[in-house]
């Protein structure tokens, strides 16, 4: 498993490559002091410490960008200020710690987050079949960033191709074989939880920068939902 150390502390970068290690020997380990250095890598992470308050590019922002670039590693954000806390999860952050770093509760993070990179591996490798007019498509679960009825078809936007698939599948059928990890929002959209960057009353704005809708009667249905799914390595509580 590949893992992101990013901190401008030295102390703190090797206080968790320590933990990491501890925990487990073979994981790989890659440390940056800046989120520029973090961006620059050309390395795809399964998970990411990523401290908040850096000089330059702030943790925030540099998890923003890595969501916008389609990038679904889980990361754990570091912070001495709990009123951070919350802006963590507008980037979909899998958890956080507060300085100074406990090693018991750094342990229990861990040993999740890891679970869910796995989870997450696994999604990216799930495949699905879609026929479209005269042509056939094989996608990734993970490379769905939502479905959206128009009529008799819907049309399927992805995360690697930039003309949409246009299917005469139902929302109910793609909603049915989708699974866990996709939420009906709307009677004409089915999103994937793992592109969501945050939400509001009535929308829910995805990593690629698009909003869907979110019909006001499944808004506290749909949190509880999406909480879960941040918490619980990807599984639905609906």
């Amino acid at each position: 498993m590949n893992i992101a150390v990013v901190d401008d502390e030295e102390a703190i970068r090797e206080q968790i490559g320590g933990f990491i290690k501890k925990r487990n020997p073979d994981f790989d380990i890659s440390s940056f002091a800046t989120g520029e250095g973090l961006l620059a890598a050309e390395k795809d992470f399964d998970m990411i410490f990523l401290d908040i308050q850096m000089e330059g590019m702030g943790g925030i922002e540099a998890a923003r960008s890595l969501r916008q670039s389609g990038v679904d590693a889980v990361v754990i954000f570091i912070t001495g200020i709990k009123e951070y806390v919350f802006e963590a999860f507008d980037v979909s952050a899998f958890h956080y710690l507060l300085k100074p770093i406990e090693e018991q509760k750094f342990m229990e993070v861990l040993g999740r987050a890891a679970e869910e990179a796995r989870k997450r591996k696994g999604q990216k490798e799930r495949q699905i079949f879609i026929r479209a007019k005269n042509q056939g498509y094989t996608l990734n679960l993970n490379s769905i960033l939502y479905i959206e009825s128009r009529g008799k078809k819907v049309e399927i936007h992805t995360t690697d191709m930039e003309d949409i698939i246009e299917s005469y599948a139902t929302m109910d059928e793609l909603e049915g074989q989708l699974g866990d990890g996709f939420y009906r929002c709307h009677r004409g959209y089915l999103v994937n939880m793992a592109h969501i960057a945050r939400y509001d009353s009535d929308s829910i704005f995805l990593s690629s920068g698009e909003k869907v809708y979110l019909t006001r009667k499944k808004h506290n249905e749909f949190v509880k939902a999406y909480m879960w799914y941040l918490q619980n390595g990807g599984v639905s509580c609906v």
